[in-house]
């Protein structure tokens, strides 16, 4: 790829049957008859093929036509999107971003897979992540990495970082991503997208966490406008609903409510943010003075041990996906996981005893969360420490000891929310960086406060819209 194409722009936005519409007003077109639902997923398709090349976002697609042959139901019916390649989709492939196996042919739908169809869209194949979604970025040891279409010299952050190029491009509207440390507040930051990690139970359970010790896993979507995610929880919603949490319903704007909001600039475990990522904080700070917010200062006591815990944690699970690879094939080779996968199960094979501790101090972490919220409604922070990396920053094939450094010098804020449960919602904030790549802030709650996080991520998108890759 020459060095002009790695510092391009890439969008796919035309007057065609998707035109400009968010996930929303498209199926609002579709449901009066303006476009039909063959037509916008022959187009999406059409979209996919044009920016796939640079972006390299697909891990598997479906003919389109043969998907979308009538409007369907649902708040999203006949809207094209695409689901993040470690869920099981009936009759494509689950091959989790790994080299260590041949992917097996998934013989039903993932819970999530029938809860995101439960809304009537129409799936055209699965989006690429690292390795078993370790990384926050896409990228491989031998394969091309997912680019960001801001600045394809750029990560698209991870790990749902095809889903969220493919959105940011204009490709589809929406597609699905999960975090288990951010997987969907970090690529939504690094491609100028809405992007909100439920509260734990929010949505049907991981197929992959519900067996875990501590479930750090959330699955939604990532959009270009609010009211997408807020449309996407309301039709979750209708499919199940968690009978423990608040109702939520559709979210359809801002509300007159006044806020007390906390705010901070620098992780609690002591990474600083940098200069480009304060400023995005601090000028959200000032529009939701100007618009009538308490906003203060607040601290976050976490224990001290709280990164190196998530570290083991992390590791745990590489560690048992080694153990385990051969359920997801029968030819699994755990010597033949990326750079990064080797070195977290190896760094935990060193540490393993430590594990009943870890797991009781990632429990308590709820305590100082709980203890950082009172007399508050949200709290502001940055997504990440710094802005989007170059290509190869935090590629597997770094070697362990400098990449690790390196993540941790970068995801220093959204951990938290896994730990805890918690919902945590990333925003474009008004500024970018030098060389055009957006940057996100991130609003955390109580549990079951996706409201409020709707709220007041309507009332920053009225008030200071979000910028358009389609006018760059």
């Amino acid at each position: 790829m020459t060095t002009f194409e790695e510092q391009a722009t890439v969008h796919a936005f035309r007057d065609d049957a998707l035109g400009e519409h968010d996930a929303v007003g498209l199926a609002a077109a579709i449901r009066r008859g303006e476009v039909g639902a063959a037509e916008v997923a022959r187009d999406a398709a059409e979209r996919v093929r044009d920016v796939e090349d640079r972006l390299h976002a697909i891990q598997v697609r479906i003919d389109a036509p043969a998907y979308a042959t009538g409007p369907g139901h649902g708040a999203f019916a006949g809207v094209p999107t695409f689901v993040k390649d470690n869920t099981d989709y009936l009759g494509l492939p689950t091959g989790h971003g790994s080299a260590a196996f041949t992917p097996r042919v998934a013989r039903r739908h993932a819970p999530f897979t029938r809860q995101l169809l439960s809304s009537g869209v129409t799936v055209l194949g699965k989006t690429r992540l690292p390795e078993f979604g370790f990384s926050p970025a896409t990228e491989y040891e031998t394969a091309e990495p997912v680019r960001n279409p801001w600045n394809t010299g750029c990560s698209a952050g991870g790990s749902s970082g095809g889903s969220a190029a493919l959105v940011a491009a204009g490709a589809v509207p929406i597609a699905h991503a999960n975090d288990g440390g951010g997987s969907i507040r970090i690529p939504a930051a690094c491609c100028g997208l809405v992007g909100l990690k439920p509260t734990r139970g929010r949505v049907v359970t991981n197929a992959q966490s519900r067996q875990l010790p501590l479930d750090i896993v959330s699955d939604g979507i990532v959009s270009r406008s609010v009211r997408d995610t807020a449309a996407f929880l309301a039709a979750a919603e209708t499919h199940w609903r968690n009978p423990k949490l608040p109702p939520l319903g559709l979210v359809e704007g801002p509300s007159e409510r006044r806020l007390r909001i906390g705010f901070l600039v620098d992780s609690p475990n002591g990474v600083h943010a940098d200069t480009a990522t304060r400023t995005a904080v601090m000028d959200t700070v000032t529009t939701l003075q100007r618009l009538g917010h308490t906003v203060e200062p607040v601290e976050l006591r976490l224990d001290p041990r709280f990164t190196d815990d998530f570290l083991t944690y992390w590791g745990m699970l590489s560690f048992l996906l080694g153990v385990t690879g051969r359920t997801l094939g029968p030819d699994f080779d755990r010597h033949r996981m990326d750079g990064l996968s080797r070195g977290l199960r190896e760094e935990y094979l060193k540490s393993w005893r430590r594990t009943p501790a870890v797991l009781r101090r990632l429990k308590r972490t709820r305590e100082a969360y709980a203890a950082a919220f009172r007399g508050l409604d949200l709290v502001l922070t940055p997504v990440l420490a710094h802005t989007t990396p170059r290509i190869g920053h935090l590629s597997p094939t770094v070697p362990y000891a400098t990449l690790v450094e390196r993540i941790l010098a970068y995801v220093a804020f959204t951990p938290v929310n896994n730990v805890v449960g918690t919902p945590s919602i990333s925003v474009p904030a008004t500024s970018a960086t030098e060389d055009g790549v957006p940057i996100g802030v991130m609003f955390s709650g109580r549990p079951g406060s996706e409201r409020t996080l709707l709220d007041v991520a309507y009332t920053l998108e009225a008030n200071r819209p979000f910028r358009r890759i389609q006018d760059v």
